[in-house]
Order: C-alpha cells, then sequence, then structure tokens
C-alpha cells in the first residue's frame, strides 16, 4: 500500500487516539499516561517520536517509538483494519528503526502480548527474536499510568 511514513505532532493527537481505539488497543490510559497534556510532554522530551503512516491523507498505521539512550523501543504499532497485510507495519518498522538508528541507538525491542500473533509474525519477518525467558514486570504509582 502507497503512503507517507511521517512524525505525528500534538496536532494529530485526536487522530491517533481515534486510531488507536479503533484497532482495540486496550493499553490506552486518556486519564493519564496517555492523555494529551501527556503526549505533548513525552514527544518535547527528545526521546520519543510517534510515526504515522498516512494514505490519502488519512491515518492508516502508526507507532511510539522510545530510547532510553542505550536501547530503543518500539511500542503500540496499530494499523487500520482495512489496511492491514499491504505493508503498512512493515513500513512503520522500518521507519521507526530509522529513527533510533539516527539517534545512535542500535538495540531494538518490541513487547508483543503472546496472543498476538500477526504482530509476532512481523517483529519475526522483521529479524526479531523471541525471548521466552523474560518476564516483564511493572510498578505503578498511579492507576492511570
Amino acid at each position: 500500500m502507497t503512503g507517507t511514513v511521517r512524525t505525528l505532532d500534538v496536532q494529530d493527537y485526536d487522530a491517533l487516539v481515534a486510531l488507536q481505539q479503533r484497532c482495540g488497543l486496550s493499553s490506552l490510559r486518556l486519564s493519564g499516561r496517555d492523555g494529551r497534556a501527556a503526549f505533548a510532554r513525552q514527544m518535547a522530551g527528545g526521546t520519543q517520536v510517534v510515526l504515522g503512516h498516512e494514505v490519502d491523507a488519512a491515518l492508516a498505521g502508526a507507532v511510539v517509538v522510545t530510547h532510553d539512550g542505550r536501547k530503543g523501543w518500539i511500542n503500540r504499532l496499530v494499523v487500520a483494519p482495512e489496511c492491514r497485510r499491504q505493508g503498512v507495519g512493515r513500513d512503520l518498522v522500518a521507519a521507526a528503526e530509522a529513527w533510533l538508528a539516527a539517534q545512535g541507538i542500535r538495540v531494538y525491542a518490541a513487547m508483543i502480548e503472546d496472543s498476538n500473533a500477526a504482530s509476532l509474525a512481523l517483529f519475526a519477518a522483521a529479524g526479531y527474536a523471541r525471548h521466552d525467558r523474560i518476564i516483564y514486570v511493572t510498578k505503578r504509582l498511579c492507576c492511570d499510568d
């Protein structure tokens, strides 16, 4: 599918959230870490970018890319249902890797729910190795973060 990948900004917030919700992203916390103010703060921090894949001026996919100076994370990759299996996800992963490489980051990671076969296949095709012995743990200081 032909389209363009570009950096999203605060003006794209509503379209991004609408796409994430339409794709069933269940981890959104719009009253906390994913709210408009939090999004603006994260985008201004210099260690995160949100990339969008547009087709005919409509957002067909998006991905959040972050790094800690050592490792890069490809997060919250979503593709509109009608655009899946057409290269949008592949293009977004490639663009995320290019952004990370430009930041000097050489290790890339993604967290994928084990039931998400499509994402597991996408990342495997892009050369990512699955690590079944790694366990993800969190500590949350607030219920909405």
